[in-house]
């Protein structure tokens, strides 16, 4: 009987998930987490791959040796290890598996996962933008063309 009502619970789990699109971030199969940096795919936005280039991955021992990090990763709910490759979140001081912040990024977010503050510090986001726009490659687009101007 426990096992029924465990298998149904996983699979209300995973349709709400499914449903709020964070599908991917259940993987059946998987037996344990984190996710190593070799198998980390290949980012699919360009802001994900700008944002990535902001923040730094550490190991876990290295953090917990400067500051009182959390036990837990807030995303996979999966304790952090000392070999574990975190990203500490700029502006809110979150961290989290690699793996996970970097999956969340896939999906086009720029916030952080847990308390919604954006993961561009204010003071870069200009910069940020900029660099956005240049390797959107829409700048070239721009560049071809000249304004029309009339001597009239």
């Amino acid at each position: 009987y426990l096992l029924t009502v465990l298998g149904f619970v996983r699979k209300f789990v995973y349709a709400l998930f499914s449903s709020l699109g964070l599908g991917d971030f259940l993987e059946p199969g998987t037996a344990s987490h984190p996710v190593r940096s070799d198998s980390v795919s290949e980012p699919r936005s360009v802001s994900a791959v700008l944002i990535r280039e902001l923040l730094p991955v550490v190991k876990f021992s290295d953090l917990a040796e400067q500051v009182e990090p959390p036990e837990n990763c807030a995303v996979c709910l999966y304790e952090f290890s000392g070999e574990d490759e975190i990203r500490r979140l700029t502006n809110c001081r979150h961290i989290f598996h690699r793996s996970c912040v970097d999956r969340w990024m896939d999906h086009d977010q720029k916030t952080c996962p847990l308390c919604r503050t954006q993961f561009i510090p204010e003071d870069m986001q200009e910069a940020f933008n900029e660099r956005l726009w240049v390797a959107s490659g829409i700048s070239d687009l721009y560049g071809e063309y000249s304004p029309i101007t009339t001597g009239l």
